[in-house]
């Protein structure tokens, strides 16, 4: 019999808990300050287990904790994975080890400007590659074989994690330590990574992304700045000021439930508006939309719908790449 050959499929490195290597098998905290990041061969090294059923070939990218990460590296790793499969057309899709941190935020950029049809999965690990239990190993198989998979075309950049399969644009990191750390709040996964090696999909998401978004960001050197205001009781709208005196065309207010600024961050946002600088309501509560009310679209503020705070950044600085509109903004944000 003629053996089959193996499917091939890049695995690019970035770092994160996932690279990590502590001191000790029992170093779950301090790995971070202490510890190395291995490269991307490295970690298919601890893992042989992986060349048995694809070809993986490692590339180089950072070796950084998720806290490091900018988005001048997220427009460097969208032009590395447009060039990968340019020039490797055998390639069935790419995995990318990342630390948890910023994971979501990196996925959801890749989720709006990445031109490609083969699929691609971040995959992090909250338990570092030496540690007693780890929890890195598996996922990096289970992200491999959802790469691989046809299950996975046509469902964007995707997350993996604690052998579930969840949508860039909905998943989001809710607790520090534990393994179940990645959630979809309200829709829930995609589906599974299952424990016979085979990916099961349940769901499909239905927004728009990848080559059907209007945002393309090869050749670009930078992004619009845009930060995020967190509101709480009694703030007076002060990091909106100092946000727009440190340059920013946007800023994401992260209001209180259900979407609403204080006061004193109602007199700032309208002296930004003022200024040319878009106002976006998101809400700090974890999940549900944001609804569009009349007296946010006076004030000249785009809803975030159900976007979460960090995710409602990514999507604003690259709408600011397009428009300045509020209007043609917020139809982006029902879109994507």
């Amino acid at each position: 019999m003629v053996p089959t050959e193996r499917p091939r499929v890049a695995l690019i490195g970035t770092g994160g808990t996932i690279s990590s290597v502590g001191r000790h098998s029992l170093d779950l905290v301090e790995y971070a300050d202490h510890g190395r990041i291995l490269e991307a061969e490295e970690l298919l090294a601890r893992a042989p287990e992986i060349t048995t059923e694809v070809e993986a070939v490692p590339v180089r990218f950072r070796a950084l904790p998720s806290s490091a990460i900018t988005p001048a590296d997220w427009l460097e790793l969208n032009e590395l994975i447009h060039r990968l499969f340019a020039e490797d057309e055998g390639l069935v899709g790419a995995v990318i080890t990342h630390g948890t941190a910023t994971l979501e935020e990196t996925a959801y950029f890749l989720h709006l400007t990445l031109k490609v049809r083969k699929p691609v999965v971040l995959v992090g690990a909250q338990r570092p590659s030496n540690s007693l239990s780890t929890d890195a190993s598996l996922n990096l198989l289970n992200a491999i074989r959802t790469a691989r998979s046809p299950q996975a075309v046509g469902l964007g950049v995707l997350v993996l994690l604690n052998d579930e399969i969840q949508s860039a644009r909905e998943v989001t990191k809710t607790s520090n330590h534990r393994l179940e750390a990645f959630r979809t709040p309200d829709l829930g996964m995609l589906g599974y990574a299952d424990a016979d090696g085979e990916v099961v999909i349940y769901r499909r998401p239905t927004r728009r992304c990848l080559i059907e978004t209007e945002f393309d960001t090869r050749g670009f050197k930078d992004l619009p700045r845009v930060d995020i205001a967190y509101s709480y009781a009694g703030s007076d709208g002060t990091a909106i000021d100092a946000f727009i005196a440190a340059g920013a065309r946007g800023v994401v207010v992260a209001s209180l439930p259900p979407g609403r600024p204080t006061p004193g961050e109602e007199r700032a946002a309208a002296e930004a508006r003022r200024q040319g600088v878009l106002m976006v309501q998101s809400s700090r509560s974890g999940s549900g939309r944001v609804v569009p009310r009349s007296l946010l679209r006076e004030q000249g503020f785009v809803v975030a719908d159900n976007l979460n705070p960090q995710k409602a950044r990514v999507l604003t600085m690259l709408a600011l790449t397009r428009t300045q509109d509020p209007a043609e903004v917020e139809r982006m944000f029902r879109d994507y």
